[in-house]
């Protein structure tokens, strides 16, 4: 299986991208796994113009970073988002992703399961509700197989994560795909 980990901090080696390298570490024991900080791209907010939906090929008008992210993801079996929670929400970045998604091109990805792995600073745990809930509307709209979620509260500080048993929950859920 191919497997796209977009992942969504700003941050360099931040926490979110200790949990998406720990899940690729276990998933690419027997799958391909891509790790993608969506914030080395150039993505704008989608504009709901809906000229994606009357252009050439679904093509957005915009002319950006997602024309590569949507290649990654016509070929990805599996998408993995992997964000830090601001203000009970995903990064802005991860977010144009996602809005972007708005197209009729994703018929075209074979994308069937999905994982969500969540970094918060706050040790609430109604700081994933909303991304959750917006999560499990996604997978139902799509059909997709929710294959598992690892959700982090109380690592605010970069390398707060280090040790934490959500690591190795993230690992087994990569290895056990």
């Amino acid at each position: 299986m191919n497997i796209l980990i977009l992942t969504g901090s700003p941050r360099k080696g931040s926490n979110t991208d200790i949990l998406a390298k720990s899940f690729a570490d276990g998933a690419s024991i027997n799958h391909n796994v891509e790790i993608v900080s969506v914030c080395d791209y150039k993505v704008n907010p989608c504009v709901g113009c809906n000229s994606c939906f009357t252009r050439e090929g679904n093509k957005c008008f915009q002319n950006d970073g997602m024309a590569d992210i949507y290649a990654k993801m016509a070929n990805a079996d599996m998408l993995v988002v992997a964000s830090p929670v601001y203000f009970y929400g995903i990064s802005a970045q991860l977010k144009n992703i996602i809005d972007r998604c708005h197209t009729p091109m994703r018929k075209n990805f074979k994308i069937k399961s999905t994982a969500l792995l969540l970094v918060a600073g706050s040790s609430k745990s109604c700081v994933f509700d909303a991304i959750v809930k917006q999560y499990e509307l996604i997978v139902d709209y799509f059909h997709f197989e929710d294959k598992g979620r690892v959700l982090v509260g109380g690592v605010n500080d970069k390398g707060a994560i280090a040790g934490r048993e959500e690591l190795k929950q993230a690992y087994l859920l990569g290895k056990n795909l």
